[in-house]
This record gives structure tokens, C-alpha cells and sequence, in this order.
């Protein structure tokens, strides 16, 4: 009898705190490590600060491509400045038009 009244007596002063210690472990572990812990929302943290990069830069290139379409549009090309830059990118002249050559390293374009 003493020995089993004993062995009762161990189990119940050992299994409860041993189940609370269990449990604080898990939740603990959980807390910081799971799915939803800690480490998962830094995580979440940084894919949020890269999206944010990302609209950035998204955002920077659409109004890069915005000012490329609003300069074609039909008001905003001078005529005269077109025809320039072509005569020069093309390398052509006219009869009546002073040439003035420029040496490699004094271009003006």
C-alpha cells in the first residue's frame, strides 16, 4: 500500500506541472516559431516593404512611359526642332544651309 499510495502521490505532484511546462513550451514555440509566430510576421513585414518598393518603382515607370506618350502627341513636337534633329541624325543639308563641321570630341549631339 505505502508504495502505491507513493507512486500516486509522484505521479500527481509531477504530471500536472510537467503538462503545464508542456504546454507553455508548445504555446511558447508557437508564438515565436509557428505559422503565425513571430518569425512569420517579420517575414510578412519584409515581403510587404518589397511590394512597396515595387509599386514604387512601377510607379515611377509609368510616369516615365506617361511623359514618352504625352511627347508624342501632336501639339508637342516643334516642327522645326524635328526637322533638325533629323537633318543632323540623318547627316543631310539643304543648298541654301551654312555647314559647320565639328571635330569628334565637339559634337554638338
Amino acid at each position: 500500500m505505502k508504495i502505491g499510495r507513493f507512486i500516486r502521490r509522484a505521479l500527481s505532484a509531477t504530471v500536472p506541472p510537467a503538462l503545464f511546462l508542456s504546454l507553455t513550451t508548445y504555446f511558447g514555440w508557437e508564438a515565436t516559431q509557428g505559422d503565425h509566430g513571430l518569425k512569420a510576421y517579420h517575414e510578412e513585414l519584409l515581403k510587404l516593404d518589397e511590394a512597396h518598393e515595387a509599386q514604387q518603382n512601377a510607379m515611377v515607370e509609368q510616369d516615365i512611359w506617361r511623359r514618352r506618350v504625352a511627347g508624342l502627341k501632336e501639339g508637342a513636337l516643334d516642327p522645326d526642332l524635328l526637322d533638325e534633329r533629323a537633318r543632323a541624325m540623318l547627316n543631310l543639308s539643304r543648298k541654301n544651309e551654312i555647314v559647320v563641321p565639328y571635330d569628334r570630341h565637339h559634337q554638338l549631339y
